[in-house]
């Protein structure tokens, strides 16, 4: 009897340490598995199908192999879970992985990789890379991976982050290669348009002034390397004082270090410019006060690619295989395809349209003097900008950009920024210039950087930011090819993986804070941003963080 007792209570030990192993194992699998070779099926053994939508399952995986991965068309290519619950983290923690592969060359943004956001409760995660074009007249953020989560929190305040020299106008912010620029407008007659970069808690430092005229309008990163167009900014156009400094722009420079910057011609005729993007791997920028688009053509040259009808275009963003433009002479939106011009319509009662933003898929564009966004719609023969609300009762909504899950605007008189909270209903966040006896006051720029929203402002010239939710961002351009993603929700932090090594991680925040659970399908290859332009293999869900030599394996198989 003691003998048999003995066996007994071993056995039951065996069998308790086998159970307790399978849990711990099944606890360190993925709650779902999709390999997409070939299929969308659950290799976890979960069950977790999902459903498929336009995608091309003939493309090469990370090691060559044909039919080794999805392919998405950046337009309506789609997988979504059948069982949202089951991707509810909660309160809990999470991670994502997954391999993506995205072209050097590209006529589109790249989009969403995995997101399950509810934008009516502002709440859930999402894994996107971002290229925010026409911000107003910049790319600000072109190929940076952004991961976020959010349960309608957002700071009580903006933070001040000072005034770049002694500039009254933010014209452009930029964040390349791990870093915040500022191109700005000084008005005084021993003055000129300089750029800054962003040092912290440090301030701004000077990288010189390109140009000798009042304004550096607008940057771009290109091939590694920034640029920057001059203006000779007419100040009365903002109610101010004319500057005294007589000196026309209208030139691109290059950005050499220190404060060395590499004149690459004038362009046409032209005193000042204002937009620029990279369309087909090749840069353009925009006139402002005279007809122009000109692209770069290595040396000095340029060449003029015109404008629709000889109409003077403002704002450049690059979508669905276009250059879009918005419009001085009227509140038009003009399509180049590299060949000639498509004039898309006049957008509501206004006379002009400002900046562009890819959001949920659609383009948007902003206006005068109605201070109103309109959302394209090409779903008929005609080209329609469907109306999406006014921004309190302000006069110009000028930048848009997409943010954890969310678009925002700033405007003029008042200088506030707005956030688009579905419909046509609109949110504002507050003023963040409040300079006494102007007329105008803009907030002009925006660019996400270190998971916050930056803004810069006229006539104070001075830059804030708001943190909305949790997140953190790549602030460097995502190289072309196959690369491994991961993103991890812990107890405490957000953290952000780029080829097994952690590029970012968030400050610290409550796990009670950030409950997630929505009703939204987890969705691959779309979001908040856009459609995925690109390929996939081997996306993850865990319900746990992984660790740093978790997602190291991962990123090696």
């Amino acid at each position: 009897m003691m003998r048999a007792c003995r066996l007994k209570k071993c056995g039951a030990v065996v069998w308790g340490l086998v159970i307790g192993w399978s849990a711990v194992l099944i606890g360190q699998q993925p709650v779902a598995r999709w390999k997409l070779a070939g299929d969308a099926q659950d290799a976890a053994g979960n069950g977790q199908h999902l459903q498929v939508h336009a995608v091309d399952w003939t493309v090469k995986g990370p090691q060559g192999q044909s039919g080794g991965a999805a392919g998405f068309n950046g337009r309506d290519s789609l997988l979504t879970a059948p069982s949202p619950q089951q991707f509810n983290p909660g309160q809990g923690a999470f991670s994502v992985s997954a391999w993506v592969h995205t072209e050097a060359v590209l006529d589109d943004v790249l989009g969403d990789v995995i997101s399950k956001f509810d934008p009516r409760r502002r709440t859930g995660f999402e894994l996107s890379i971002k290229n925010n074009v026409g911000v107003t007249n910049t790319s600000s953020n072109y190929r940076h991976v952004h991961f976020g989560i959010d349960n309608g929190r957002v700071d009580s305040s903006w933070t001040d982050h000072g005034r770049p020299g002694n500039n009254m106008y933010v014209f452009s912010l930029l964040v390349h290669k791990g870093q915040l620029y500022a191109g700005t407008c000084e008005p005084g007659a021993k003055e000129a348009g300089h750029v800054y970069l962003f040092d912290g808690k440090a301030g701004w430092k000077d990288l010189g002034t390109p140009d000798r005229c009042n304004a550096v309008s607008t940057l771009c990163s290109f091939g590694g390397e920034i640029y920057a167009g001059t203006t000779k900014y007419r100040l009365a156009g903002s109610s101010l004082p004319e500057s005294p400094n007589l000196a026309k722009g209208g030139r691109v420079f290059k950005y050499m270090g220190g404060k060395k910057w590499k004149n690459l011609g004038k362009l046409g005729d032209a005193e000042s410019l204002y937009g620029s993007v990279v369309y087909k791997n090749k840069l353009y920028f925009s006139a402002l006060y005279s007809p122009g688009l000109f692209r770069y053509d290595g040396g000095t040259k340029w060449t003029n690619c015109g404008t629709f009808e000889g109409k003077r275009v403002e704002s450049l963003a690059v979508y669905n295989g276009a250059i879009y433009a918005t419009g001085f002479d009227e509140a038009g939106v003009y399509r180049y395809d590299g060949d000639g011009w498509e004039h898309l319509g006049i957008v509501g009662k206004n006379t002009q349209t400002y900046g562009f933003a890819v959001y949920r898929g659609d383009l948007h564009v902003s206006s005068w003097p109605t201070g109103s966004v309109f959302r394209m719609d090409e779903s008929g023969e005609k080209t329609k900008w469907e109306f999406v609300g006014r921004l309190g009762m302000e006069k110009e909504s000028m930048p848009l950009a997409v943010y954890n899950g969310m678009m925002y605007s700033g405007t003029l008189p008042l200088g506030e920024v707005f956030r688009f909270d579905g419909g046509k209903k609109w949110t504002s966040l507050g003023r963040i210039d409040t300079t006494p006896n102007v007329r105008y006051r803009r907030a002009w720029s925006m660019a996400v950087y270190r998971g916050r929203l930056f803004a810069g402002v006229l006539p104070s010239g001075r830059v804030k930011s708001i943190e909305a939710g949790k997140s953190v961002t790549s602030d460097v351009e995502l190289p072309s090819g196959w690369v491994h993603l991961a993103a991890v929700r812990g107890t405490d932090r957000l953290k952000l993986y780029i080829e097994g090594k952690k590029v970012a991680e968030s400050t610290r925040f409550k796990a009670s804070q950030f409950d997630l659970a929505n009703r939204v399908p987890l969705a691959v290859g779309r979001g908040q941003h856009d459609h995925f332009n690109g390929s996939m293999s081997d996306v993850r869900f865990y319900r746990r963080a992984l660790s740093d030599a978790d997602v190291k394996q991962i990123s090696r198989k």
